[in-house]
């Protein structure tokens, strides 16, 4: 399985809203507005909006994601990940996405 790993962990290459872009899939954009206006609490989540090439790709970024605070600190240390941090263990900032995607921080270990 292809990996894209985001500099929080996920697995961009298997984000629905990554694949909705790359293929250019109006109704995988739908589905996934319909999903995501649940899971991340935003009633206002439109196809429209579901277009990223991933997190650390060059191109278009999903709305939060261009001012992900995770995103943000990583680049800003100089990191292409928070795996390169000495803090991630102890980090309040991913820790909310690696509780909720275990996975995530798994990636970042195996990429270090």
């Amino acid at each position: 399985m292809e990996k894209l790993i985001s500099c929080c962990g996920l697995n961009c290459a298997i984000c629905e809203a990554r694949i909705a872009t790359i293929k250019n899939d109006d109704e995988l954009r739908k589905a996934t507005a319909e999903k995501w206006k649940t899971f991340y609490n935003v009633p206002d989540m439109s196809p429209a909006m579901i277009n990223c090439t991933g997190c650390r790709e060059e191109g278009v970024k999903l709305g939060h994601w261009s001012m992900c605070q995770i995103r943000i600190c990583a680049t800003g240390k100089g990191f292409k990940t928070c795996g390169e941090c000495k803090e991630m263990d102890t980090c309040n900032l991913v820790s909310a996405v690696h509780k909720s995607v275990p996975e995530a921080i798994t990636n970042l270990r195996n990429l270090n």
